[in-house]
C-alpha cells in the first residue's frame, strides 16, 4: 500500500533532518489540497508515537477575496477523524502599494503571516508545510532561472523572528506518491480552484523536469542531492534519496 510508503519515507525525513524534539506542538498548514491532507496522515500517525511525544493541530486559511476555497466541513471531519484539532481562519489579502507582486507571491505572504500569528496564539513551536520533493526541485530551478540565486525550501528552517521552526516532513516524497495517496484514500478535492493558477511559471518548469529526465531518468535524484547549502539555519548531513 502507498500508504506503508507515504509514513516510511515522512518518518526518514522527519528523523534524518532532526525536525522533531520532545513536547512539539505542531501547527499543520493544511490548504485543502492533496499535500496537506497527506500531512495530518502523517503527523496523525507520528503522534500516536511516545517518542518524541508531539501534538499536532490544524489550521485552514481562507482568503475572502480571492475566490477559491475548500470545503470547511470536509476538513474539519477529515482532522477530527484523524484526532486534530482544527482551526478555521478567515482574512482578505490587502491591496499591493508596491505594485510589482503577483497576486500568487501576495496569497502566500498573507496566508504565511497568518500561520504565525496562529501557531503563536496556540503556543506552537513548529509549523509544518506539505512541501514534497518535487516543490523543492521546481522551486530551485525557478530561482535559478528567474531570481538567479541557488535557494529552495529547506526540510527544516529556524524562523528566529518568529520563535518558530518550519518543517517539511513530506519533503522525500514525489509527488506521483502523494497523487497515488490521494486516489487510494479518495481524498475531496478543493470546491473551485485558485483563479491565478495559470499564472504561475510552475508548470513550465514541470515541462523542462520532463525533459531533463529524457537525458537522465534519475535527473530529480541528482538535482535532490545537489542541495547541500539549502538556505536553512541548520540542516544535518543530507539524506541521499535515489528510488
Amino acid at each position: 500500500m502507498i500508504y506503508d510508503t507515504i509514513i516510511r519515507k515522512a518518518g526518514k525525513a522527519m528523523k534524518g533532518y532532526e525536525m522533531l524534539e520532545d513536547n512539539d506542538k505542531i501547527l499543520i498548514g493544511l490548504s485543502g489540497g492533496k499535500d496537506s491532507l497527506a500531512l495530518v496522515e502523517v503527523l496523525a500517525n507520528r503522534q500516536k508515537i511516545y517518542k518524541p511525544k508531539i501534538e499536532v493541530i490544524a489550521c485552514h486559511i481562507y482568503i475572502k477575496n480571492i475566490g477559491y476555497q475548500s470545503d470547511i466541513e470536509y476538513l474539519k471531519n477529515f482532522c477530527q477523524d484523524h484526532d486534530i484539532k482544527f482551526i478555521l481562519s478567515e482574512i482578505s489579502i490587502q491591496e499591493d502599494t508596491k505594485k510589482n507582486r503577483n497576486q500568487c507571491f501576495l496569497c502566500s505572504w498573507f496566508r504565511r503571516k497568518q500561520l504565525f500569528k496562529i501557531a503563536e496564539e496556540n503556543g506552537c513551536n513548529k509549523i509544518a508545510l506539505g512541501h514534497h520533493k518535487d516543490d523543492a526541485i521546481e522551486t530551485l530551478l525557478m530561482n535559478q532561472i528567474y531570481q538567479g540565486t541557488f535557494s529552495t525550501m529547506p526540510p527544516k528552517l529556524v524562523m528566529k523572528n518568529y520563535n518558530v521552526t518550519i518543517i517539511r516532513p513530506l519533503i522525500l516524497l514525489r509527488e506521483q506518491e502523494i497523487i497515488e495517496l490521494s486516489n487510494e484514500h479518495n481524498y475531496k478535492k478543493q470546491v473551485k480552484n485558485c483563479p491565478y493558477e495559470k499564472e504561475s511559471k510552475r508548470d513550465e518548469i514541470k515541462v523542462l523536469i520532463k525533459t531533463l529526465e529524457k537525458m537522465n531518468p534519475n535527473v530529480t535524484s541528482s538535482i535532490y542531492n545537489s542541495m547541500t547549502n539549502i538556505q536553512s539555519e541548520y540542516l544535518p548531513n543530507k539524506i541521499e534519496e535515489t528510488k
